[in-house]
């Protein structure tokens, strides 16, 4: 299975601020919709508390360290290969990994791909990707990029990317 995280950061690497996200992206919004419709979502409970609610037509599995936590209509998983062997019992190919930061900080070691929409501005935030700024460092090579110019639905201009992880020789 692979393991895939989402996200869309600043240029600066910014993707929170007091809680949010730090911009309005109507096109990306409905790149992750369509990204993980039917599939299963991976992320932190402090993150689904601030979302309130479960994103509908997703399996959604919460990390959480809290012992007997629970959401109605959820898995709960207690580190990273619990959360994997659920979505493998569920039938999934890709398990998209969706925030937040101390959940990527947690997959990135291990995720094959990322689709990272960077947002061409830089902007004060208070979360950040726990990424290098060069992914390439990171050992992931750019298999995709797509350009954007702001317009009425898009704050920023923006590009979508989709990046995967090389093996060293």
């Amino acid at each position: 299975m692979r393991l895939s995280i989402v996200v869309a950061a600043s240029e600066n690497n910014v993707i929170g601020s007091s809680g949010g996200i730090p911009w309005r992206l109507r096109d990306d919004q409905l790149f992750f919709k369509n990204l993980t419709l039917n599939h299963c979502i991976l992320m932190g409970r402090k993150t689904h508390e601030s979302i309130g609610r479960l994103l509908p037509g997703r399996t959604t599995i919460i990390l959480s360290q809290r012992e007997a936590y629970s959401v109605p209509g959820a898995h709960v998983a207690y580190d990273l290969n619990a959360a994997e062997e659920i979505a493998l019992a569920l039938g999934e190919e890709e398990l998209f990994v969706v925030g937040g930061e101390g959940i990527y900080a947690l997959a990135l070691p291990h995720a094959q791909r990322l689709y990272l929409t960077r947002v061409h501005t830089h902007i004060e935030g208070d979360v950040s990707l726990p990424a290098p700024l060069n992914l390439a460092e990171a050992n992931f090579r750019c298999l995709k990029s797509e350009p954007h110019e702001k317009d009425e639905r898009n704050e920023y201009a923006y590009t979508f990317e989709t990046w995967e992880r090389h093996q060293k020789d």
